[in-house]
């Protein structure tokens, strides 16, 4: 792709991120949201809307060759929003603050000039994301693993009682 063509491409996402998170303003307020909390109010194809339109600036990233963590940062930005997103109510309201669209277009446009480098803090998210999802998984084996020991004393002391 030309670098006019990847001009084009970053200023089409930029209008669709605007127009999903930051489109409306609340008069008196510095609340601005798009379409992305009022077309969640349709169930199953309004919440994935959003991760839609990331999964395109994620594409054009690669693209472009932004670094690999950064990219790994937004699609993490995507997953949130859509893992969210599906609850009833909650999702609704956590799209007026997650702007995973606007959000993942600041990465791609700092990153879309080649050698620009991921910053620590690009480095930083992933990792701790990552923790996050290790103790997610791990957290409940340990708890049914700390069950088992328990049982295991406690039918010791009864039988043995």
């Amino acid at each position: 792709m030309t670098p006019k063509g990847d001009q084009r491409g970053l200023q089409l996402l930029r209008r669709w991120a605007h127009l999903f998170d930051s489109a409306f303003h609340i008069p008196g307020t510095d609340i601005r949201f798009g379409l992305d909390p009022i077309l969640g109010l349709v169930p199953g194809i309004g919440d994935l809307a959003s991760p839609v339109l990331s999964l395109f600036m994620v594409w054009h990233a690669a693209k472009l060759r932004v670094p690999k963590v950064v990219i790994a940062r937004m699609v993490i930005n995507a997953l949130v929003d859509a893992i969210v997103g599906i609850v009833p109510v909650v999702g609704d309201l956590f799209d007026f603050a997650w702007k995973a669209p606007e959000w993942n277009l600041v990465l791609l446009e700092r990153h879309a000039m080649p050698g620009t480098p991921a910053r620590s803090g690009d480095w930083l998210f992933v990792v701790l994301c990552c923790l996050v999802l290790i103790a997610v998984a791990v957290l409940p084996l340990l708890f049914v693993w700390l069950g088992f020991v328990w049982l295991g004393a406690h039918s010791r002391l009864a039988v043995g009682g």
